[in-house]
């Protein structure tokens, strides 16, 4: 077969599975996340169920696709913000500030909240305990504590963000998480 046609088959395979996240998305939303069936889905977006079933196995499998795709872009989005160049103490800040303004904007998301398992939260931690290392190796933040521990308690203390009243909040709970990271002279 020509490359060209491989090419072309995996676009539609990707465009088609890319429909169906996207539909379910909306159908959630919509709808709420215990009222989305597998047809329902298959007619937003224009296919058979067989057709759907080719893809996923489930409704539940469609949604944990689709949190990772956020996910994904999520961290790329804080990859972006970490090669966009600056110290370590402005790249962790950037980072931890991206992260607390995502959580904030998402925080009504049922679906987040419930996909959140754990291989997404291990590659959260695993970019945010770089992020911390290379800020610790660079004398911005404490260093007698492990990354590991720090990207917990950073994790779990932005959560707040989900809770807070405006985005200024959101700034100083940041700011908090900072300078509780910051060594004590």
């Amino acid at each position: 077969m020509p490359k060209l046609w491989n090419e072309t088959i995996d676009a539609h395979r990707g465009a088609v599975r890319d429909a169906i996240l996207d539909a379910t998305t909306a159908l959630v939303s919509e709808h709420g996340l215990l009222s989305v069936t597998m047809s329902q889905i298959a007619q937003a977006v224009g296919i058979g169920r067989a057709t759907l079933y080719k893809y996923f196995p489930n409704v539940e499998a469609i949604l944990l696709a689709q949190h990772d795709r956020q996910l994904a872009g999520h961290l790329e989005h804080l990859a972006a913000a970490t090669h966009a160049g600056g110290d370590a103490a402005h790249q962790l800040e950037t980072v931890l500030h991206i992260h607390a303004m995502m959580t904030y904007e998402h925080h009504d998301s049922a679906l987040a909240t419930i996909m959140h398992h754990d291989g997404a939260r291990q590659r959260q931690d695993t970019f945010i305990q770089d992020v911390l290392r290379r800020a610790a190796e660079a004398g911005a933040i404490r260093d007698d504590m492990a990354p590991q521990e720090l990207a917990s308690y950073c994790l779990h203390a932005l959560a707040a963000a989900a809770e807070s009243p405006s985005k200024a909040a959101v700034t100083r709970l940041v700011q908090l998480t900072l300078d509780s990271l910051r060594t004590r002279p």
